[in-house]
């Protein structure tokens, strides 16, 4: 094949973590080419250019005489250049000519991001935070009950785990970031209790929150019992709520109107999924695409279950409203399972062939394959950027910051054929400025702030760009030389993320440990600096307890200048297992593990407290 890789945005070679260039295989090379669509035909992409971003107040010229139709629908007429006043949002050119439509994106260029922002806040796995109400789950009564906690203990923020959807049957995906879809959100989180219709059930319902309040005794979280009592009641609930007349049935129509399509679409592939499993690769081929022959028949046949799993995403959206009392940093995961429903709505848009990842780093030394699967850049950009502007639409509902899962994806992705390994992995290009003034506009209207997960392998430009776009950085303790007071100002600072050890787990031993006893080849140096670091940043000899060295380590990173201080729950409570592990998958309860007291003790726990007070002080 006569191929031009750079025309297609693949790199022949990178740079890895230790400062070594890597080169994969032309047959890697090409085989990342064919699954963007590259034959022997189709040497590059097509250079169909659908998408222009702009700033407004510019009045660029354009080369020809368009129709200006804004997003509201209010049509300009016949221009030649565009207004100054354009307003902010998605508008339409329609050349005069009759040349293709061009998407007009006119972006303020830079993120929400309010200058006198400097708070503090807890960082939650949800799942994790149960009460002694809780389904063996936490669930958005409990992140109501965090937050007005936290905003007691005089914390401005929540930030939470993705709370995106799993696929409906079981078994129940762990991963928070190995989603269905992005778009829509996990009922596991509904609090059966304040569900329209719940009212009226009596004995029913109280069966079966005795046996959800029973999971609480296990640590491990069963999610696939959790959702087998919580659907069961959450359908009875739903009979309930369509047969009496039902309070609210307005407002839920209203949004079913205004999600339109797309919700249909998602509650459509839920009811497949109930009948045929969550891999649409594995349905009947009249239902694999949406479009299928076989889906509206489907569809119509079980109607009601349709309608179900959309007032599912009606009631969801209610409760994290409700809430939602503190701003919530919600966390948009880098991409979903291929057997779900996103990739079964945009599957022309991906390259299925394709999983995405990271090349080997000092903590990962064997790299990394999160079996999900990359949008094709040029095809993303040739649907208009429609899902990505709907799934950061989506995030941003209801909260008031959003932490972007590995940033650096929306500048590249490293992806890896299915067939060749690490070995034949490489960087693909996105169009970032496009991104991130698709991200700006959105975190604009929102009037959330956004966080980028910058670490990692990260180009020296990325930060830069990400700086001027007002995307605060991500710093950790575990990662930084420097001392906390030396953190930039636009910056989230934290000790340590979900992937990484806790303090009780550096400080004890236990993390090194564990990865020993489950096989692992951990960076027994990587794991003593860490120890080092966390002793000279708390200020603590040797024998210090683990609460000790925990609120001091939270004292110190309170110096830090950054706008936004986050403690994790897990540290607080001298949790000493992190909540994934990667580069497992049986070895350890990813993902799984509740927090070892309910949020009744959480509240007034010593050393919780003291973290509190060691972060709301100077801040």
């Amino acid at each position: 094949m006569d191929l031009d890789p750079g025309a297609w945005g693949i790199d022949t070679g990178y740079w890895d973590a230790t400062g070594s260039w890597r080169q994969p295989d032309a047959e890697g090379i090409e085989a990342l080419a064919r699954a963007m669509g590259a034959t022997h035909e189709q040497p590059r992409p097509p250079e169909d250019a659908p998408v222009w971003c702009v700033r407004p107040g510019q009045g660029q010229p354009l080369q020809g005489r368009c129709q200006l139709v804004l997003e509201d629908g209010t049509d300009l007429g016949a221009v030649e250049q565009l207004p100054a006043d354009l307003p902010l949002g998605y508008h339409q050119l329609h050349p005069l000519d009759g040349g293709p439509t061009t998407r007009l994106v006119s972006s303020p260029g830079r993120c929400h991001l309010p200058p006198d922002l400097r708070t503090w806040g807890w960082a939650v796995q949800l799942y994790a935070a149960r009460s002694r109400l809780s389904w063996g789950i936490g669930d958005l009564a409990d992140l109501g009950r965090l937050c007005r906690w936290s905003a007691g203990q005089g914390a401005g923020v929540v930030a939470l785990n993705p709370l995106h959807a799993p696929a409906p049957a079981l078994p129940q995906a762990p991963s928070p970031y190995y989603p269905s879809s992005r778009r829509y959100r996990s009922p596991l989180y509904l609090c059966v209790e304040q569900v329209p219709g719940a009212q009226g059930l009596g004995p029913e319902l109280d069966h079966l929150a005795r046996a959800g309040r029973a999971l609480n005794d296990d640590r491990r979280i069963d999610r696939d019992r959790v959702w087998t009592l919580k659907s069961e009641a959450l359908s009875r609930c739903f009979d309930a709520f369509e047969g009496d007349g039902a309070l609210g049935r307005d407002h839920f129509e209203r949004y079913l109107a205004h999600q339109g399509d797309a919700l249909a679409q998602f509650a459509t592939y839920c009811a497949i999924a109930e009948v045929h499993g969550n891999g649409w690769h594995d349905w009947p081929a009249e239902l694999r695409r949406p479009d299928g022959a076989g889906v509206a028949r489907l569809a119509a046949e079980r109607a009601d279950r349709v309608r179900f799993h959309a007032w599912l995403q009606w009631v969801l959206d209610r409760q994290l409203a409700g809430a939602a009392t503190l701003p919530v940093v919600e966390d948009l995961a880098v991409g979903f399972d291929p057997g779900g429903a996103d990739a079964w709505a945009w599957q022309d848009l991906l390259a299925l062939d394709v999983r995405i990842g990271a090349p080997p780093d000092e903590f990962n030394t064997q790299g990394q394959d999160w079996g999900l699967p990359p949008f094709v850049p040029w095809k993303l950009r040739a649907a208009g950027y429609e899902p990505f502007i709907h799934t950061i639409r989506t995030a941003l509902g209801h909260a008031g910051g959003l932490r972007v899962d590995h940033v650096m994806g929306l500048f590249r992705l490293f992806w890896i054929p299915l067939d060749g390994g690490q070995a034949s992995g490489t960087y693909v290009r996105y169009p970032a400025r496009d991104l991130l003034d698709i991200l700006a506009l959105e975190s604009h209207r929102a009037g959330a702030f956004v966080v980028g997960e910058d670490l990692g392998t990260v180009e020296e430009d990325v930060r830069s760009e990400l700086g001027r776009r007002q995307v605060l950085s991500y710093r950790l303790l575990w990662f930084e030389p420097d001392p906390p007071e030396r953190y930039p100002r636009q910056a989230l600072a934290a000790v340590t993320t979900h992937d990484l050890p806790t303090i009780a787990g550096v400080w004890s031993g236990a993390d090194l440990s564990a990865q020993r006893d489950i096989g692992l080849a951990p960076n027994e140096d990587g794991q003593a600096e860490l120890h080092r670091r966390l002793r000279e940043r708390a200020g603590v000899d040797a024998g210090a307890s683990v609460a000790e060295v925990t609120t001091s380590a939270y004292r110190a990173l309170a110096r830090a200048p950054s706008q936004v201080v986050v403690a994790t729950l897990d540290d607080a409570l001298g949790v000493a297992e992190r909540p994934n592990m990667p580069g497992t998958t049986d070895q350890w309860p990813n993902w799984s593990l509740a927090l070892p007291v309910p949020l009744e003790q959480v509240e007034s726990d010593e050393t919780v407290t003291a973290v509190a007070e060691a972060l709301s002080g100077p801040r």
